[in-house]
């Protein structure tokens, strides 16, 4: 069985979140944890995040297929740990 850790930087945050929820929203069954980081004080917001993605075992398809529809809809640097 694989597992997969998938590191996502997402540029311009506030303008491709909501897509970028909807995809989480639809591998929801596929994803079992989730961490959202990004720089953020009481004067600013960070316009980049970093979304930190472990997929169930055996979820290669659907991690590829997450990957490839993030790609389409915002600028973003991956990176990927297959165990």
């Amino acid at each position: 069985m694989s597992k997969i850790i998938m590191g996502i930087k997402l540029m311009e945050r506030m303008k491709t979140a909501g897509k970028f929820q909807e995809l989480l929203s639809e591998y929801g069954c596929d994803i079992r944890t989730r961490l959202g980081l990004h720089a953020a004080s009481s004067h600013t917001c960070s316009p980049n995040g970093i979304i930190i993605l472990e997929f169930i075992e055996d979820a290669d398809a659907a991690a590829a297929e997450f990957e490839k529809k993030v790609s389409e809809i915002a600028e973003v640097a991956i990176q990927k740990m297959v165990f």
